[in-house]
């Protein structure tokens, strides 16, 4: 958990503030992005877990007007501009595909899947690293009904005993996979993003 006093040196903090973006994680998909380049203009983008949606604005942005963002979360996400918010449970897996496919007209339609979903924190480490895993695990799946060949995904998940069978999942996946911790990542925490690049079908 973050201490509120924390925020208050934390440059990353002071700079969604100052630029708008709903949490200091937006500069984590951008700086993400950057590396490698895993959403471009014209894209049709996923957000799992997307709540207050940082992601979904950095997002929304890299794909311009052509491009179209879906966020998802149980949490109730305050209105975007041009994205698409529906309110579910990632880890209801069929209700999520079944909502995300009515809106792009089928499957082998989304170019990327993004989630940076975390669990409510318990304190208890190895807990809440598989409650991690688990929405990890559930935005993979979801991500390989829906994306087209060639697609990519971006995920958190915190380190732990379950983090080599996520990232092998994504490895088997993917042509390409990669853990990344980006430099927007605090220094004492745990959580680290695969990326999964060129999705096989």
């Amino acid at each position: 958990m973050v201490k509120q006093a924390d925020l208050k040196t934390d440059r990353f903090y002071k700079r969604a503030k100052k630029e708008g973006y709903r949490s200091r994680s937006a500069f984590k998909l951008l700086q993400i992005a950057d590396k490698f380049e895993v959403i471009k203009a014209g894209d049709v983008v996923v957000d799992l877990g997307a709540a207050p949606g940082g992601w979904s604005q950095v997002a929304k942005g890299l794909v311009g007007e052509r491009g179209v963002v879906i966020s998802v979360d149980l949490q109730r996400i305050e209105e975007i501009e041009d994205v698409v918010i529906i309110k579910g449970d990632i880890t209801k897996e069929e209700e999520t595909i079944k909502a995300i496919e009515d809106l792009v007209k089928g499957r082998d339609a989304v170019d990327v899947v993004i989630s940076d979903a975390s669990p409510k924190l318990s304190g208890n480490r190895d807990y809440d690293h598989f409650r991690s895993f688990e929405l990890s695990k559930s935005a993979l799946n979801i991500a390989s009904a829906l994306l087209r060949k060639n697609g990519n995904f971006v995920a958190k998940i915190f380190q732990g005993a379950y983090y080599d069978k996520f990232y092998r999942s994504v490895k088997e996946k993917f042509r390409y996979a990669r853990a990344y911790s980006p430099a927007a990542t605090r220094k004492r925490s745990a959580e680290v993003y695969v990326i999964g690049r060129g999705y096989k079908g």
